[in-house]
């Protein structure tokens, strides 16, 4: 079981200082947050791509090899990585040589976004949304197991004879996860695949990510991956903590209130009863996310949201410091006893090759 986080990297005001962050600043900040997710012991940190303001992470894979540089054990991702807008190419040529830069710590989550507009200022149309989603992916697939691929879909231009450079770093390419929100065609596209998908269950109530989930865990199974509960699963969350919980609602109450993302709506009481926001104690946090395995099945990545809405970086950094002490050596423990010994670990550079490895011997 993998613990970490994600950042979306909104610049926000911080509705209790009224001071708002430069973007170099929230760029650093971003980078901090990430070593210090390393030191407490995290397993990953993955940052989202947007292209529009109020948000800073417009290029992941500059950042990550950045991060890359900076730190020696913590799996690097992304939250999302825009399948639809993208040229597949570039995906495919940035992640080989972040693979290599970051000696295989890495991956990447797929996605179509949550911005409309950004589809025009790429050139597409988001009515063909989930048809880009489809055969974008059909394509980076192939250039990072192919040596040499001809391509001719609906669009982009034609590949002739074309090898995507570098290559994966040891021919392995990075894993990759679906992330979805509200889709089945996405849920049945990792499938088909045999990747993984990423239910970022962080606004809706439980009952619509448990569909797709399980349409996802069924057409695993069906497309002969492994049993449906051997299925790799991966889950959102939001958490802020304080020794004493009413420290921490009083604390977090002003940040949920003028968030862009949720401010202005349901009550905090409603929306941590409503969604996996948990405000309170380490204890709690450690509880509600157990209810994680109980709604959804036993997963195999957890990441917490826990630098947006303004937060201070001072504050996000002592909310890590709880985290890794506190929290997640506890969820360790209890999700590994309670995991059945046929249901895999997270995918890592290191399983892969050595699935590779392990499946070319037995051919020989």
């Amino acid at each position: 079981m993998q613990f970490g986080i994600f950042s979306v990297g909104d610049v926000t005001t911080d509705p209790t200082a009224g001071r708002t962050p430069g973007e170099g600043e929230r760029i650093k900040a971003m980078v901090r947050i990430a070593q210090k997710a390393e030191e407490v012991g995290l397993d990953v940190f993955a940052t989202g791509e947007h292209h529009n303001p109020p948000f800073v992470p417009s290029s992941p894979t500059t950042m990550l090899g950045y991060i890359a540089a900076t730190t020696e054990r913590i799996h690097l991702s992304t939250a999302t990585t825009l399948i639809t807008t993208n040229d597949p190419v570039k995906i495919a040529e940035d992640f080989a040589m972040l693979q290599h830069l970051a000696d295989g710590r890495v991956d990447l989550m797929l996605g179509r976004g949550n911005t409309g507009p950004v589809y025009p200022w790429f050139g597409k149309d988001i009515r063909d949304g989930i048809a880009l989603a489809v055969e974008n992916y059909q394509l980076l697939h192939r250039l990072w197991r192919e040596d040499v691929v001809n391509w001719e879909g609906r669009f982009r231009t034609p590949l002739q004879s074309f090898t995507s450079t570098p290559r994966p770093l040891d021919g392995v390419p990075p894993f990759v996860w679906h992330g979805s929100i509200r889709s089945p065609e996405i849920a049945e596209q990792a499938a088909f695949y045999g990747d993984g998908f990423f239910a970022n269950n962080i606004f809706w109530p439980k009952e619509h990510f448990q569909r797709l989930i399980e349409l996802y865990r069924q057409r695993y199974e069906h497309h002969g991956h492994g049993s449906a509960d051997q299925a790799v699963v991966g889950l959102g969350g939001q958490v802020f903590m304080r020794h004493n919980s009413q420290d921490a609602v009083r604390e977090f109450r002003p940040y949920f209130d003028n968030a862009p993302v949720y401010g202005h709506g349901p009550s905090l009481e409603e929306f941590t009863e409503q969604t996996p926001l948990t405000v309170g104690s380490p204890q709690q946090v450690i509880d509600k996310t157990l209810t994680f395995r109980e709604t959804f099945g036993d997963y195999q990545r957890q990441l917490f949201l826990m630098d947006h809405a303004g937060l201070p970086l001072k504050t996000v950094l002592e909310q890590l410091d709880l985290l890794g002490e506190h929290v997640v050596p506890v969820l360790r423990r209890e999700f590994a006893a309670r995991r059945p010994a046929h249901v895999p670990d997270a995918p890592t550079h290191a399983s892969l090759l050595a699935a590779r490895n392990g499946t070319a011997a037995l051919r020989a």
